[in-house]
């Protein structure tokens, strides 16, 4: 399965790592803002990598598909100081399940069927409790990825049995789910979508020549554009970031089993790299976050984790962040 870290941040200089380890347990790691903790383990056992998400602060949701392929879920609120037990949601799930909030109390989460249909479950706080299980259609070959830019507004993206980019979204409004759109495309990575402001979306996904191909949703002209091919040639799906508006970073790992890195530069209008970021050579694809500074998570072919960073004016990689 692919295991890469998972990372999350509800608050300044503040880090989480979550990996599933060796032992197909789900383990833990903290960043306080001076230095990490040692891997915490929050046991469970899963048959794909977790998901984290946060809506406040302080507050953090896991999810994975466990040895059943039901979906498990476990806490931390920061007011109580402790982590809940895992739980059982329910579902049988056959691709990672992907998380997204779009307002405190709120999340929503995704997943593929065993008929390759999309589900979603959702966390209601004010009625303080989940839904049931819902089937939203469509077949896929990937897992499904969800993004969000506003409160009440969803936009999943996943790939069609032709390989092409499928997308569905929800606005709050009475209409409730639009049907399944082809956006086009012909891939072998799943896509990832990223959002740096309302209205706004960018797809990311690794074409049949193993290039990365980009296209993006602009609100403002009310259409999509056309796929455009950002090259290089890549082994992993490509994970987009971006940590304020106009702002995109990729990282994908190229030919040699190295980490690139791509940039969009704002003030020049165009895009950059792609950048080798050499010294770890990667068993797997990279994660990355973006908050105060811009955070890479990857797993190297000696199974250890390792952690570079830029801090928006060096690049300051690698370290070991050890094994589990």
């Amino acid at each position: 399965m692919e295991n890469s870290p998972v990372s999350i941040s509800w608050s300044h200089n503040h880090l989480e790592i979550f990996w599933v380890g060796t032992d197909d347990a789900c383990w833990h790691k903290v960043w306080d803002g001076h230095e990490w903790k040692s891997w915490e383990p929050l046991g469970g056992k899963f048959l794909s990598r977790v998901t984290a998400v946060s809506w406040g602060y302080g507050r953090v949701d896991l999810f994975g598909i466990g040895a059943d392929n039901a979906c498990l879920h476990n806490s931390w609120d920061s007011g109580l100081g402790r982590w809940s037990d895992w739980k059982n949601l329910g579902g049988y799930l056959t691709s990672t399940i992907h998380a997204v909030s779009w307002g405190p109390d709120r999340i929503d989460l995704f997943g593929r069927s065993s008929s390759n249909a999309c589900l979603h479950k959702s966390w209601d706080g004010r009625l303080d409790r989940w839904s049931d299980w819902e089937d939203l259609g469509g077949v896929f070959n990937s897992p499904i990825h969800a993004v969000s830019w506003g409160p009440n507004r969803i936009d999943l993206f996943g790939l069609g049995t032709s390989n092409a980019c499928y997308h569905k979204s929800q606005d709050g409004g009475l209409d409730g789910w639009s049907d399944w759109e082809d956006l086009g495309g012909d891939f072998i990575s799943p896509i990832h979508a990223v959002t740096w402001g309302p209205d706004r979306i960018d797809l990311f996904g690794c074409s049949t020549s193993h290039a990365c191909h980009h296209k993006w949703w602009d609100g403002r002209i009310n259409r999509w554009t056309d796929w455009k091919d950002l090259d290089g040639a890549f082994t992993s799906p490509i994970h987009a970031v971006s940590g304020s508006p106009n702002s995109l970073d990729l990282f994908g790992r190229g030919a040699r089993n190295v980490c690139l890195h791509k940039w969009w530069d704002a003030a020049a209008d165009k895009w950059v790299g792609w950048e080798p970021l050499n010294g770890v050579l990667l068993s797997g694809p990279p994660s990355a976050g973006s908050q105060s500074r811009l955070d890479v998570f990857v797993v190297g072919t000696d199974h250890t984790c390792y952690h570079g960073w830029w801090d928006r004016s060096t690049w300051k990689g690698w370290e070991s962040l050890g094994k589990v």
